[in-house]
C-alpha cells in the first residue's frame, strides 16, 4: 500500500521545502499567543529595541502624510534618502558610494535577499560564520545555493579566523557573509580581523556581503570595521543597513544596500518585479532619521550598554550557563552546555530547543533557542527590555535551574 503524499509535497516546490520557519518569529508568537491569554510573560526573544521611533522621525512621517507624500517612488528609493545614506556611509564608516551605488528596499531582509538571487544560483556556495543570523542560511536555499556554515566557539568569541575561512572555500564558493556586530553573539570584528579575513578573499573572485545592521549600537572601546574600506575588494563589497536597530523603526521597513553598481542595478530589477519602491512615508522618515540629532542614538547606546554589563554578570552567576561579554547588538549569547543532559520539573533538556520551551511553559521567559542560529548549545536572550524586565527574567531563570 503506497504512503500518501500531502499536498505540500505534491504541489509545493523544493525551495520552499527545504526552508526552515523562522524561529524567532515562531518563539515570540507563541510569547504573544500566552500573554494574550493572560499569562505573565518575560519576553526576550523580539529582536528590537524597546524604544519608541524618535518623535522626530515619526513627525517626518506625519508630515509626508500630510503633504501627500503618498504615491509610488523612484524604484530603488528617493534620492532624499539616498543622499541621507551617502552622507551616513562617509560619517559613520567612511565609505564613499554614488546614488547608482545605492538601493533602498522594504527592509534589511529584502536588501540581502535581492543581493543572493542577483549572485548566487544552483551549485553555488556561500559560507556563513555560525552562530549566524536565521535567515542567511534559508535566503541562500531560497536562491538554489547551499549554505556552507562554519562554527566558531565562545572560546574565540564567536568570531571566524582566517584559517576557519581558507579551510571553507572551493571552487564553488560564490559569497561570503559577515555580520559584524553579529546577531546573535554581539561579536564585532576589528580592523585587524576583517583585514586578515578579507585577504583571505582577495583576488579569488569570491563576493562579500557585510551586514552592519548594528553598527552603531557597539560598547566600549570597540570599533566596526567594513570590508568595503579595503580598497582592493572595494568592487567585491556588498553593504547593507538600515534603520530599523538604530532608530526603533522595525516597522517601517527601510533597509538599504551599497556596493558596485552593476549589482545594485541587478538589484534593481529583482526589486522593480517584487515590491517595486519601499514605502514613502517611510522613507521620508528614515531620511530625517539618518540626517537629524544622532544623540537619541548615543543616549540609547548607552542604556543598552548598562542592561548588558547587568546579563553578562546575572547569567554567569547561574550555574549551568555560561556568556561571553558582547561588543554589540543588544543580545547576549549564553551557552547552556551546563544544563544539558539534565531533568528539571520533569522536563529532559537534551538541546536548547528543550531549554527554550522549558523557560517559556514552564516560568514564562521567552528566549529563542541557538538551534536557529546553528548553535545547539546557546540561547539568545535580547536585552532590549528594561532593567525590572530583566531582573525578573534572571530571577526566573534561576529558579528554573536550582
Amino acid at each position: 500500500m503506497s504512503a500518501t503524499i500531502s499536498p505540500e509535497e505534491k504541489y509545493l516546490t523544493r525551495r520552499v521545502l527545504n526552508m526552515q520557519e523562522s524561529q524567532t518569529m515562531r518563539i515570540t508568537g507563541l510569547a504573544k499567543k500566552m500573554k494574550a491569554e493572560g499569562k505573565d510573560i518575560v519576553s526576550l526573544s523580539a529582536g528590537e529595541p524597546d524604544f519608541p521611533t524618535p518623535l522626530f522621525v515619526s513627525q517626518a512621517g506625519i508630515e509626508a502624510i500630510d503633504s501627500g507624500f503618498t504615491r509610488y517612488t523612484a524604484n530603488s528609493g528617493i534620492a532624499e534618502l539616498k543622499s541621507a545614506v551617502i552622507a551616513k556611509l562617509k560619517r559613520d564608516n567612511q565609505l564613499d558610494y554614488t546614488p547608482d551605488e545605492v538601493i533602498v528596499s522594504n527592509g534589511g531582509k529584502q536588501t540581502l535577499i535581492n543581493a543572493i538571487l542577483a549572485l548566487c544560483q544552483e551549485g553555488d556556495e556561500v559560507i556563513i560564520p555560525a552562530p549566524y543570523w536565521v535567515s542567511f542560511p534559508e535566503m541562500v536555499r531560497l536562491a538554489g545555493a547551499s549554505p556552507v556554515t562554519v562554527p566558531t566557539s565562545i572560546e574565540n568569541g564567536y568570531k571566524m579566523t582566517p584559517e576557519d575561512l581558507e579551510n571553507a572555500i572551493t571552487d564553488k564558493t560564490k559569497l561570503f557573509i559577515l555580520n559584524s556586530p553579529s546577531n546573535p553573539s554581539g561579536a564585532v570584528y576589528n580592523e585587524q580581523e576583517v583585514t586578515a579575513l578579507m585577504q583571505v578573499l582577495e583576488g579569488r573572485g569570491i563576493f562579500v556581503i557585510s551586514d552592519e545592521m548594528y553598527d552603531k549600537i557597539v560598547y566600549g572601546d570597540v570599533k566596526p570595521y567594513s570590508p568595503a574600506r579595503i580598497e582592493a575588494m572595494r568592487d567585491w563589497v556588498l553593504v547593507s543597513n538600515g534603520v530599523s536597530k538604530t532608530y526603533a523603526m522595525t516597522g517601517w521597513r527601510i533597509g538599504y544596500l551599497a556596493g558596485p553598481k552593476w549589482i545594485i542595478k541587478a538589484c534593481d530589477k529583482i526589486q522593480s518585479q517584487t515590491t517595486s519602491n519601499p514605502n514613502s512615508i517611510a522613507q521620508k522618515a528614515a531620511a530625517a532619521a539618518l540626517n537629524g540629532d544622532q544623540q537619541v542614538v548615543e543616549d540609547r547606546r548607552l542604556e543598552f550598554e548598562k542592561r548588558r554589563d547587568y546579563m553578562y554578570k546575572a547569567l554567569n552567576e547561574i550555574p549551568g550557563i555560561t556568556a561571553s561579554l558582547p561588543e554589540g547588538a543588544f543580545y547576549i549569547f549564553p551557552s547552556v552546555k551546563g544544563v544539558l543532559g539534565k531533568t528539571f520539573n520533569g522536563r529532559y533538556l537534551a538541546n536548547s530547543s528543550d531549554v527554550a520551551e522549558y523557560l517559556l511553559l514552564d516560568h514564562y521567559v521567552a528566549t529563542v533557542p541557538g538551534d536557529a542560529f546553528g548553535a545547539p548549545e546557546n540561547l539568545r536572550l535580547s536585552y532590549a527590555a528594561s532593567i525590572s524586565e530583566l531582573e525578573e527574567a534572571v530571577r526566573r531563570i534561576r529558579k528554573a535551574f536550582e
